[in-house]
């Protein structure tokens, strides 16, 4: 099955590169060119195979969504040239990712259901059940880790240890409300409900800018509207797109990304299965068809199209 696994370009004017653990990213000054490649990470491990058209889903939803929320916060995108890459500014990133929640679901309910009533300094009420709306949207931050796992961190550690300053950080909680407001909206359009995200944000010239992808099914959680009050009611599981799918089916073979934990067979069918939940969530969410582009030839088109547009 063909999928794009890793680039290994070297552009004239290139001043570095970072392979993340889905996105290989180019420098080229205060610019950089990312390739949203299939790879495919879940509990921040890159599992061994890639996920056909993957990244294709990734980098066009990203686009859609940083369009239509560029009146709340600039965001880094000069262009889209192909369906994989995007150029954009370099900007320096801050070291939390924001995740905000409007519902008890993923790591939330599985800290929940670990007896925690404390998620990152914000305190949950007693009696919800796994994927219950919560009575407002909490902001539940991370570390961004260079390697290995990101960490649950408060408000108040964030600025006391300075990994943000307080003025900025106040920044980016007004920033991250207002991009799940409107993702919220945009999703209820399409008869979802955004579940929970997270946005990444840097400086570029002094200016906060939103970073990275947003409101994707790698960044967030989704379910559908219709029938989740009926499903909640009777206890039943919700049907969403997301890659908590992906988390799941780790979790039933015994991985959770543990040291010593073997990642399960990926066989064909589940790399194939993958893939259509990827693409049914782009129809879903953009209510187009999805046009799969191909690998033909697929790494030198995305070099050509990087080279015309980033200078």
């Amino acid at each position: 099955m063909e999928a794009i696994k890793e680039t290994n370009f070297s552009f004239a004017g290139q001043t570095g590169f970072y392979k993340g653990k889905v996105r290989d990213v180019y420098y080229f000054g205060d610019k950089l060119a990312m390739i949203a490649t299939d790879r495919i990470s879940a509990f921040d491990v890159v599992l061994p195979r890639a996920i056909p058209y993957k990244g294709q889903v990734l980098n066009q939803i990203a686009s859609l969504n940083l369009k239509a929320t560029a009146d709340i916060v600039p965001n880094w995108v000069l262009s889209t040239p192909d369906p994989n890459a995007t150029i954009g500014y370099r900007c320096e990133p801050f070291k939390v990712e924001m995740v905000i929640r409007g519902y008890l679901a993923g790591h939330a309910w599985r800290e929940y259901q670990a007896g925690k009533r404390l998620l990152c300094g914000v305190a949950l009420p007693e009696g919800l059940r796994e994927n219950d709306q919560l009575p407002e949207p909490i902001i539940t931050p991370t570390t961004k880790a260079d390697e290995g796992h990101d960490e649950d961190i408060s408000r108040k550690e964030i600025i006391a240890s300075g990994l943000v300053s307080e003025e900025d950080y106040l920044n980016l909680e007004r920033y991250t409300r207002a991009l799940y407001a409107r993702g919220t909206a945009l999703a209820a359009e399409r008869g979802l409900l955004l579940v929970d995200t997270k946005y990444e944000f840097g400086k570029y010239n002094g200016q906060i800018y939103l970073i990275d992808e947003i409101h994707t099914p790698d960044s967030s959680r989704y379910f559908y509207s219709q029938g989740y009050a009926e499903r909640q009611a009777q206890g039943e599981p919700q049907r969403q797109l997301s890659k908590e799918f992906v988390r799941q089916w780790l979790i039933g073979n015994g991985f959770q990304g543990q040291h010593g934990q073997a990642v399960p067979e990926m066989t064909d069918e589940v790399v194939r299965g993958i893939s259509d939940r990827y693409i049914e969530l782009f129809e879903v969410f953009t209510g187009q068809p999805f046009v799969k582009e191909g690998y033909e030839n697929v790494l030198s088109r995305i070099e050509q199209h990087i080279i015309e547009n980033i200078f």
